[in-house]
């Protein structure tokens, strides 16, 4: 379960900064995508003292989930880099993400203009929620962006 070479492919970040491990599913009728992630000591940002990840790296969670629904949605062209812009009422139900536990991101696309934006969810192994945002981003179109070293 763990793809970080294909999500290479599919987000403008290299390793260490991907952070999920692989897309399960999506639809680009219905606009939405899910990826997952499982908790381990190598994961970044792991914390021993939580023994886990802090719950506030879920909105980092999301964002890439958004960037893999990027990439199809420009029909698999070349990754871009995009810009998190804010996000609103992020709630999170956990302190924590668990170790050795499973998450699943699901993200949907909600409104479209010059800035997209997506209401997110994070649920556990037993489909509960344990964190939700909405979510702005922007990707310039004409890549008027310079790449960011080390990204």
């Amino acid at each position: 379960m763990n793809n970080k070479k294909y999500l290479a492919t599919i987000l403008p970040h290299k390793e260490p900064m991907i952070l999920i491990d692989d897309i399960v599913d999506y639809s680009m009728e219905e606009k939405w995508l899910k990826a997952v992630v499982t908790i381990n000591e190598n994961s970044l940002f792991f914390d021993k003292s939580q023994n886990g990840i802090d719950s506030a790296i879920g909105i980092e969670y999301m964002a890439q989930t958004i960037g893999c629904y990027a990439y199809f949605r420009k029909n698999l062209s070349e990754p871009k880099i995009g810009f998190l812009l804010g996000t609103r009422l992020y709630n999170n139900a956990i302190k924590t993400f668990e170790l050795s536990k499973t998450y699943y991101i699901l993200v949907k696309e909600v409104f479209v203009a010059e800035i997209y934006s997506f209401e997110c969810f994070i649920y556990n192994e037993e489909n509960d929620e344990v964190a939700s945002a909405t979510i702005n981003v922007y990707q310039d179109k004409n890549d008027n962006v310079e790449e960011i070293p080390n990204g």
